[in-house]
């Protein structure tokens, strides 16, 4: 069970496996680096921590930026979108945001 408060907990929806998209923007430069999903557990550790903590669906299990790799989140402040469908995520970046070595995972492949 999560330690999450309660009145975030309520205002939050959460897709068919309990995740919420979490976008993550850069504090200086205000480039969007990445998109990962939180659960309730990961929101907690993000707000308690200071830390960037994800739920990793492929991986099945919770993972902390940079924790591996050195490139590490520190977050400023987290935002709930009026819909409460999705955070907003504001950071410190060190090093690279993506796992490409990309300073952000939206670099490429412009579509328009």
């Amino acid at each position: 069970m999560s330690s999450l408060d309660a009145a975030i907990a309520a205002r939050l929806k959460r897709d068919e496996a309990g995740l919420v998209p979490a976008v993550v923007q850069d504090a200086t430069s205000r480039a969007v680096l990445m998109v990962g999903w939180m659960d309730d557990e990961a929101l907690h550790r993000t707000l308690t921590t200071g830390r960037s903590t994800f739920w990793s669906r492929s991986r099945g299990e919770y993972w902390v930026k940079g924790e591996t790799s050195g490139h590490t989140q520190h977050v400023r402040e987290v935002r709930l979108d009026c819909d409460g469908d999705t955070l907003l995520v504001v950071v410190d970046q060190v090093g690279a945001a993506c796992h490409t070595g990309a300073t952000t995972c939206f670099d490429q492949d412009l579509l328009t």
